[in-house]
């Protein structure tokens, strides 16, 4: 792809991004470089605004101040003919997986194809069989999204957001909804594919196992700023340090910490207790924000 960059360069570039619905600032400057063929894991607690940050990295949401430069190009400058050019650069595992319920899974999987190539339909059956193989799921390719667990919708879903050779895959809580063994399988093949394809991977979740087993880097949220950002090892350092030795951090640090453990005392339950909960937990009142996932199916929502 020639407007790839070099391996470790950066292929998004995020500056001085902030987006405020009505009154409520729910990205409060964040500058951010995602390099090609890392995996970053975007952490932090509900309502932080990593839902929105990935919405506004696919598209969806301009940014009301602050640029995304996706692949070259900036996302906010393009009209929507330029937009979808771009977005077929980069596909996306909905936390559901998104099937289209009356489509096989190599249906669903032919789909990006039928629509965006000029593909003869035999080359497009040997794609759709690369792919599930990828997954592990060729044996399963004419069975409905009915007929299969829902570790293999979100392994079916993979293999679709891989239809179009993407260089960049967005996961929006790849985890959510797994017993710990499947998790542990769909961890285990992001790490795979991202080795074997050398896709940037950009994973939203607020599973710790799932985030430490995968990630190249992480970046944690708080409140729509960047608390952090740092390597895998850099977090597990401070996941692990001893609590004598944690009582010497600044307050951020020690948020941090707190969220990483899963512990029940800290500055994050101490600051539940200070405010209203319900507010700081949803932070706005607007139903888009609160109530709907990090991104959803352009076509129809699978149920």
């Amino acid at each position: 792809m020639s407007d790839l960059p070099a391996p470790g360069e950066p292929i998004i570039e995020v500056k001085g991004l902030r987006k405020v619905f009505g009154s409520q600032v729910v990205l409060d400057g964040l500058n951010l470089d995602i390099l090609r063929g890392e995996t970053l894991v975007v952490m932090g607690g509900s309502g932080c605004g990593k839902s929105t940050f990935l919405r506004m990295l696919i598209g969806s949401f301009p940014p009301t101040e602050g640029t995304i430069t996706l692949l070259g190009h900036q996302i906010d400058q393009l009209d929507e003919e330029g937009l979808n050019e771009v977005r077929r650069k980069f596909g996306i595992l909905f936390q559901s997986g998104a099937l289209f319920q009356s489509m096989t899974l190599a249906q669903n999987v032919a789909l990006p194809l039928e629509e965006h190539t000029d593909l003869d339909p035999t080359i497009i059956d040997i794609q759709v069989k690369i792919k599930l193989e990828l997954v592990g799921l060729r044996e399963h390719a004419d069975k409905l999204p009915a007929q299969i667990s829902g570790g293999m919708k979100k392994r079916a879903g993979l293999a679709r957001a891989l239809a179009l050779d993407p260089a960049i895959l967005f996961y929006d809580e790849p985890s959510a909804g797994l017993d710990p063994v499947t998790s542990a399988e769909i961890d285990q093949l992001i790490v795979d594919l991202t080795r074997k394809l050398g896709v940037t991977s950009v994973v939203v979740t607020h599973e710790m196992d799932s985030a430490f087993t995968i990630a190249d880097r992480m970046v944690m949220l708080d409140k729509g700023r960047v608390l952090r950002i740092g390597t895998r090892d850099e977090f597990d350092e401070l996941r692990h340090l001893s609590d004598k030795d944690a009582g010497s951090l600044d307050e951020k640090d020690q948020l941090i910490r707190q969220f990483l453990r899963g512990d029940p005392v800290g500055p994050i339950t101490r600051r539940r207790e200070e405010t209203n909960y319900a507010e700081d937990l949803l932070q706005t009142a607007d139903p888009l924000i609160t109530a709907s996932p990090a991104v959803e199916a352009t076509r129809r929502k699978a149920r």
